[in-house]
């Protein structure tokens, strides 16, 4: 998903940040992790000021964020206290039912288990550190690194081939099985059988 937004001037405490998601997938937020500490310190703030959150203003002056789930997960996880943000809508004045009406309607949520089953809005986690392992997202993440479909702009892309191999595919437990569904995933990523999904590289099966 990409944004072009103006920065708001000042951070924001991550514990502050309300997720619009219900889960992510733990192996790219450890990556992101990794990323995190093979930088030398003098390059963390210049990172953080390349890598804003865009988020949406709503009830009561909360920021939720609408994208990089997994790197704000990561620098929670890393120890960061505060992140920047892009405001991309203030919505404050809207009550706590109506804001999230509108942001359902503008695919701002993603109200789906990490079963991959759709919950209430209400569901939706308040903290950062409370979203949930999908490694079929994951998957969809490692699949698309690897070529198997192109990365566009259409919202939660990487959740809609979660979901495709999630009806396709055994859940991977362990890295053995997680290198093992890779590898079907990206034939299956490739197949007609996905070529409703946007970014499908047509792969002549």
């Amino acid at each position: 998903m990409s944004h072009n937004f103006q920065p708001r001037l000042h951070p924001v405490p991550i514990e502050d940040i309300r997720p619009t998601q219900m889960t992510v997938g733990m192996r790219e937020v450890y990556r992101k992790r990794r990323e995190w500490r093979d930088m030398a310190p003098a390059e963390d703030g210049d990172f953080l000021g390349h890598h804003m959150l865009p988020a949406v203003v709503g009830p009561r002056q909360r920021f939720w964020i609408v994208d990089h789930h997994h790197l704000a997960l990561a620098l929670h996880k890393e120890g960061v206290k505060r992140v920047l943000v892009s405001q991309i809508a203030d919505l404050s004045a809207l009550g706590k039912d109506e804001f999230l009406t509108f942001m359902e309607n503008r695919n701002w949520l993603h109200a789906f288990d990490e079963e991959g089953q759709r919950r209430p809005l209400k569901d939706l986690p308040k903290r950062i550190w409370d979203l949930k392992d999908d490694p079929f997202r994951s998957l969809a993440g490692a699949v698309r690194e690897a070529g198997g479909y192109a990365k566009v702009d259409t919202p939660y892309t990487e959740f809609l081939w979660a979901d495709f191999y999630r009806r396709r595919l055994k859940r991977p437990e362990t890295d053995d099985e997680f290198d093992d569904a890779a590898e079907k995933a990206i034939k299956l990523s490739r197949s007609k059988d996905a070529r409703h999904l946007p970014g499908w590289v047509d792969g002549g099966k």
